[in-house]
């Protein structure tokens, strides 16, 4: 069990002025979580040793001291071995976490795709959790509406939309997500490993809505293991590793440079 530690009131993640050509600005920022020292297998337990003054907890660094700008219309990588940060760094530009430390400033509409799944209801129906997943981006029931048919159609699942979400495999709800999150036009798109999950055919329709997003001028932050699509879809790229911005340049250059270690 993990829970970010409680970020300094000066330093808070928030929307303000930025210059014109800017999205994303990150400002040292450090994020630093509270875990147990041994090895807790149950919420009881955990409440125990709470309790009984037994919980030894130690600090772990996610972000360490990191500072990196995104530019209005670019799509930058971020690369890393797992542990790294790139989630955690996502979840600070949608808002989903605060820095303890540190500041972030956004300019736009953000449509987070973070994590197959997240924001549905699996008791819920496939329509049913478009309309839940889109209120929660934001958008009116009519707007929702009128975008339902576009959605179901690029996610390939009209078949099946009216059964609970629980009976969809991974694939089926990453298809869902990232149909639903990518018809909303933001302004800043953010995905983390969506792309991973689901077959070639769907990734490569993916990758077209992506380019389309691209060549709109939209902002795309991309989270991803396959270095052959952060060359394909990425001007720059940033590689992570264990918290701190290891090497920042083209993405030519970081997917060379993070291989090779």
């Amino acid at each position: 069990m993990k829970s970010p530690t409680a970020p300094d009131n000066r330093n808070t993640t928030e929307t303000e002025t930025l210059s014109p050509d800017t999205a994303i600005r990150i400002d040292r920022v450090t994020v630093r979580y509270r875990l147990p020292h041994e090895r807790i297998h149950t919420f009881k337990e955990y409440v125990i040793r709470m309790l009984r003054g037994q919980l030894r907890m130690i600090d772990h660094l996610a972000l360490r001291d990191v500072s990196m700008e995104v530019r209005r219309g670019e799509v930058l990588g971020i690369v890393g071995r797992n542990g790294a940060g790139k989630s955690t760094l996502l979840k600070l530009a949608a808002r989903v976490l605060q820095p303890t430390e540190g500041r972030i400033r956004i300019r736009g509409r953000v449509a987070p795709l973070l994590d197959v799944g997240g924001g549905f209801h699996p008791e819920l129906t496939g329509h049913e959790n478009i309309f839940l997943n889109g209120a929660l981006l934001g958008l009116s029931r009519a707007e929702i509406t009128r975008r339902l048919d576009s959605i179901v159609e690029f996610a390939e699942l009209r078949d099946c939309i009216e059964s609970p979400l629980r009976t969809y495999s991974s694939g089926m709800i990453a298809r869902l997500g990232f149909a639903i999150a990518t018809d909303v036009e933001p302004d800043i798109l953010l995905i983390d490993e969506i792309l991973a999950v689901g077959d070639e055919k769907f990734r490569a329709k993916c990758a077209g809505r992506i380019r389309r997003f691209r060549d709109a001028g939209t902002t795309i932050v991309l989270v991803s293991h396959d270095m052959h699509m952060v060359r394909e879809l990425c001007g720059r790229a940033v590689w992570l590793n264990k918290g701190r911005v290891e090497g920042e340049g083209t993405a030519d250059e970081i997917v060379t440079l993070y291989s090779r270690a």
